[in-house]
């Protein structure tokens, strides 16, 4: 959908999303940006750090439909952009304690301790 710009020239626009999540809250906020925009781009636009301070976007991974990204790829219509949080344990060093305590992990299987 062209859309004019300042100078009156017409430009194409594209939609996109920006999403973020804690676990109080989430967001997703739709975003209008021109062409050939990229994440960064959309982020700034977004304006999602006003909203959420505790974002360090220097720092921060972020992806586009669960598929980790750069600040620098360039979006296509209706794609998400989100906004990863740190992990606050390691996965691995979570299911090596389980096994070591003995307990069965999520997926349902057995642990370590079960097999013997």
């Amino acid at each position: 959908m062209p859309m004019p710009d300042a100078a009156g020239q017409g430009e194409e626009w594209i939609a996109v999303e920006v999403a973020y999540a804690r676990p109080d809250v989430q967001v997703i906020l739709p975003v209008q940006l021109p062409r050939g925009a990229t994440v960064a781009d959309a982020l700034r636009d977004s304006r999602i750090t006003e909203r959420f301070p505790e974002i360090d976007l220097e720092q921060a991974k972020v992806g586009i439909f669960g598929k980790l990204t750069r600040m620098d790829t360039e979006l296509r219509p209706r794609d998400r952009v989100e906004i990863y949080r740190p992990l606050i344990a390691d996965p691995k060093e979570v299911r090596r304690q389980r096994a070591a305590q003995g307990k069965p992990t999520k997926k349902g299987g057995a642990s370590a301790a079960d097999t013997g």
